[in-house]
């Protein structure tokens, strides 16, 4: 595997590697400060968050009733003898079958696609997140659920309760810490995604730090990455905050 990825690590010890280094981090000192920079950074950063929290906001409406569908330990007919009617099954299958369609193209990839649909600016990022994060909480939150005691599930199902009913009084309560801790996980990851999906003109700091880039002002783009490390620092503990509460 090394061979085939050309995995050359040695370079980066090269004397021209480390000179060329050397003078390319040179040029973002200091960064930059100016009042109109800065605001225009924070707007930037404000941006990357409203599209991490829209999209992720979206993904969950969209993975919840797929959840529903797919998780075993939530179906009535599991209880009985009868085996599961054909509608039932293919409806099963037809979400488990989606949200591995969902999870499987990159939100870097739906944001590439989505630019060419709706032009430039965040509404191609948030569709990218809901997409790709669909997928993806929907696969992890029925592996959750089924992982999970379900011998409350069982008890409502038996006694003529709904799905809906034994999720939110049977399973819910049991794996609710790790679905939270889990869904916050997501959020944190979006926010790192959003930024990456400004590069293709999605919006947020990954589209200004792209601009100043090809402008070849490194105090900027040193300006915007001191400003990503502080957004994910936050967001970590923002992140903590609700865990020790919740959980």
């Amino acid at each position: 595997m090394l061979m085939i990825s050309e995995f050359h690590p040695w370079l980066l010890l090269d004397a021209r590697s480390l000179r060329a280094t050397m003078q390319f981090l040179s040029t973002f000192v200091p960064p930059a400060h100016s009042a109109e920079f800065l605001s225009v950074v924070l707007q930037a950063t404000w941006q990357t968050i409203a599209m991490a929290t829209a999209g992720l906001t979206l993904a969950l409406l969209a993975a919840i009733p797929l959840t529903l569908i797919m998780t075993q330990c939530l179906s009535i007919s599991r209880l009985g003898t009868n085996r599961m009617s054909m509608p039932a099954s293919l409806l099963r299958h037809s979400a488990r079958w989606l949200l591995l369609l969902l999870r499987s193209v990159p939100e870097l990839v739906w944001a590439l696609l989505l630019v060419r649909i709706v032009g430039l600016g965040p509404t191609a990022g948030v569709l990218a997140i809901a997409l790709t994060y669909t997928g993806m909480l929907g696969k992890v939150y029925a592996e959750i659920l089924e992982s999970s005691d379900a011998h409350a599930a069982d008890t409502l199902l038996k006694n003529g309760n709904g799905r809906l009913t034994a999720l939110l009084y049977g399973a819910l309560p049991q794996a609710s810490s790790e679905l939270l801790s889990y869904t916050i996980y997501r959020w944190e990851c979006a926010i790192r995604g959003s930024v990456v999906m400004g590069f293709v003109g999605a919006g947020g700091l990954g589209q200004r730090m792209d601009e100043a880039m090809k402008m070849l002002a490194d105090d900027q783009v040193a300006t915007i990455l001191i400003m990503l490390i502080l957004l994910v620092t936050g967001c970590d503990g923002i992140s903590r905050l609700l865990r020790r509460h919740w959980t």
